[in-house]
């Protein structure tokens, strides 16, 4: 029996899957995905194999499927109990997680395996990097070494962009940010038309008020979600990662010169890895552990990495 599978552990608000006991709730579904449709979702640097999606994504999907479809049957209910005018409010999921732990990369297959689905085959995926605020912005409130805190994204705009789309409005607006500039692009916008699901991917997506009776009542997009995923791993695998990252862009990206690291491109492998560390220990680090690990406890499911990138353990919350 699956009971005798999961393993719980006491005084903790979170059921604890294995890789294999988590890979044995996939029904006989058909991976919907081949090697070559996988290849393209994944992130740089990063291994993931078809068995991977297989066993720990697809699972996933098919559990996200459920809590879509009941959400999507009692909002109907609750219209037409109320005798109001339906509007298409998408069921919206947020991933969230450190720097380089693999956030897009699990953003994209959730978001390929769940468009498959055919009670919800429109999905989007937008990323909070859209309202970091611009380049210029940031270095004159001296807030460039902050770049990813929660002080240097434009706040009002994002919760203002996630109460348009839970409020059904047909079309909402999302500024586009460009890795290869280090900044928003003026006046280019992503447009979100009603999808059935929205993704949501970012950083801080999962904080919540502080509880003080002092601070004034603020609202989160953490209010927003309908379900949220912490995408974790050890604090030293994932300062590996961001430096094989790093290293990787030095040769490829970094060697475009309209790209913003352009001036890396001329390191050597091993100053790009000591340049990779100083950069993940002075601001990354510093992000994850003050901002966006202490977030982990409010998902409503924790993907483990291990060191191979492979989810080794999933933890659902109970309620």
């Amino acid at each position: 029996m699956l009971s005798d599978l999961v393993k719980v552990k006491a005084l903790q608000h979170y059921l604890e899957f294995t890789r294999a006991d988590w890979a044995l709730l996939h029904s006989a579904t058909l991976l919907p995905l081949s090697e070559p449709q996988l290849r393209p979702l994944i992130g740089l640097n990063e291994n993931l194999s078809l068995d991977e999606v297989s066993d720990i994504y697809l699972p996933l999907s098919q559990f996200l499927n459920l809590h879509v479809t009941a959400t999507q049957k009692l909002f109907e209910s609750r219209t037409k109990f109320l005798g109001i005018e339906r509007a298409e409010v998408p069921y919206v999921i947020g991933i969230s997680g450190s720097v380089a732990v693999g956030k897009s990369t699990t953003s994209r297959i959730l978001q390929t395996l769940l468009s498959r689905w055919p009670s919800h085959p429109r999905v989007d995926l937008i990323t909070t990097d859209g309202f970091l605020l611009p380049l210029d912005v940031l270095e004159s409130r001296s807030l460039l070494d902050r770049k990813g805190f929660p002080e240097s994204y434009n706040v009002r705009r994002l919760v203002k962009f996630m109460v348009d789309i839970k409020s059904g409005f047909p079309k909402v607006e999302a500024p586009v940010y460009s890795h290869l500039a280090y900044d928003i692009l003026p006046g280019k916008t992503q447009t979100v038309e009603q999808p059935d699901i929205l993704i949501v991917e970012g950083l801080n997506l999962l904080q919540k008020g502080d509880g003080r009776s002092d601070r004034p009542i603020r609202t989160f997009v953490s209010d927003f979600l309908d379900f949220s995923i912490y995408v974790d791993a050890a604090e030293e695998d994932i300062e590996q990662w961001y430096i094989e990252r790093f290293v990787a862009l030095r040769e490829t990206v970094f060697r475009d010169p309209s790209s913003y690291f352009h001036k890396y491109a001329g390191l050597s492998k091993d100053e790009s890895v000591a340049t990779a560390r100083t950069i993940w220990r002075t601001i990354n680090r510093e992000n994850l552990r003050q901002n966006i690990f202490p977030t982990r406890e409010h998902a409503d499911l924790v993907l483990e990495k291990g060191r191979d990138h492979a989810v080794r353990v999933v933890k659902l919350k109970k309620t």
